[in-house]
């Protein structure tokens, strides 16, 4: 069974979140623009705003929660039924969830570096315009973004079925046993938990346009790369196609040259 005792997650302490700073500062150096704005999005307006708002706002989440009935362990029943998981640690693993994927990009970077490989590009273009793809960096970066954008849209889902919406109402009405017939319950700060909310899933929403506007963008940049590499290939194979059909004419001149040469000495 599902409880509905509270439990204290201190998301306002900033060693919990340095780490996962670090680490994810880390592996952002080898990322495309759109993904450096994606972990500004994550730092600066989920996760500060988490860790600013979510003590005064959810901070009397179940002591407020009050139901006009005196019937022992009915408050607690219906908590449980509207609130199953706090909105705030659904939403603290929802950023460890999505923030997970990255550390794909830092395990295969790491294993790299052990096989003594220091430069590591997705992309690389020298000045000879020679064209360099790591399609094993490429498709380890398309993993990670297909995973975020996997479990934003979860937990996304996974909210709206949770709360059954993405409003909180005021008056909820709770039939769980042992309430007595319907019990009217009421919700603290309805009104500023709602636009909290909002605020959140549209910057969930955000990360999401974020995430496939980069996939979209490595895709096509990838083909446009691998065009570029193969009419590249197909130019210098004509040049040297041209360059040998040149040193064979100008062999057959030389040979022609040569036997008229040595006609005119015979007569």
């Amino acid at each position: 069974p599902r409880s509905c005792l509270p439990v204290q997650v201190d998301v306002k302490n900033p060693m919990n979140w340095d780490l996962l700073h670090s680490l994810l500062s880390g592996v952002n150096k080898y990322s495309t623009s759109l993904g450096k704005v994606w972990l500004s999005v994550i730092f600066l307006f989920r996760l500060l705003v988490l860790v600013v708002a979510a003590e005064s706002v959810w901070g009397d989440e179940q002591s407020d929660f009050i139901c006009n009935t005196q019937q022992p362990g009915c408050r607690n029943v219906c908590y449980d039924r509207f609130f199953p998981i706090s909105q705030i640690r659904l939403w603290v693993f929802q950023l460890l969830s999505v923030s997970a994927p990255s550390f794909l990009i830092g395990m295969h970077i790491a294993q790299r570096r052990k096989r003594g490989k220091d430069n590591i590009k997705i992309f690389d273009e020298n000045k000879q315009h020679k064209i360099k793809i790591d399609r094993a960096l490429l498709r380890t970066y398309l993993m990670s973004i297909v995973f975020k954008i996997l479990f934003e849209v979860g937990f996304m889902y996974l909210f709206y079925w949770l709360y059954e919406g993405y409003r909180m109402l005021r008056l909820v009405k709770c039939t769980e046993y042992p309430c007595p017939n319907i019990v009217d319950c009421f919700i603290s700060r309805p009104t500023e938990k709602t636009i909290f909310t909002v605020f959140m899933l549209s910057a969930s929403g955000v990360c999401v346009v974020l995430n496939v506007a980069e996939l979209c963008y490595l895709v096509i940049k990838y083909c446009i790369m691998q065009w570029k590499q193969n009419w590249i290939s197909i130019v210098q194979t004509n040049e040297q196609a041209n360059i040998s059909q040149a040193d064979s004419n100008g062999s057959k001149l030389d040979d022609d040259l040569h036997c008229r040469i040595h006609l005119k000495t015979e007569t």
